[in-house]
């Protein structure tokens, strides 16, 4: 759910995402009403996003990045870029990301204005 517009956000996870996810819930022991990932505080019901930032950190930091770079916010960023740069497809990224406005995908994207004038100029009516 998107958190400024309460809105759903569907996103694709990949077979080995999935196959990975059902092995950490079969190990958990999740129930249908757990959370997907519990946080060890028990003030806490789920993993802050500041332990998510955390972990996201040190994944970064494991395969050679520099955590400095790369964050929780920057990485779906990137995806969403990519799939913009591949397509052109201000649309399909505008509905991924579950934004109501293709200005604020356009800013977020960092789209430019000749990016968004060469979109126009090969798309016929």
């Amino acid at each position: 759910m998107q958190k400024k517009t309460q809105r759903p956000v569907q996103f694709e996870l990949t077979e080995q995402t999935r196959d990975a996810v059902a092995a950490w819930i079969a190990a958990a022991h999740l129930q249908p009403d757990n959370d997907l990932f519990p946080s060890r505080m028990a003030e806490s019901p789920h993993v802050s996003t500041r332990q998510y930032s955390h972990i996201v950190g040190g994944w970064v930091g494991a395969i050679g990045l520099d955590p400095a770079t790369y964050g929780t916010h920057s990485l779906p960023r990137t995806k969403a870029t990519l799939i913009y740069r591949r397509t052109k497809n201000l649309w399909a990224v505008q509905l991924l990301l579950g934004r109501t406005k293709l200005e604020t995908t356009v800013r977020y994207l960092g789209i430019e204005v000749d990016d968004a004038l060469e979109i126009a100029e090969q798309t016929e009516v």
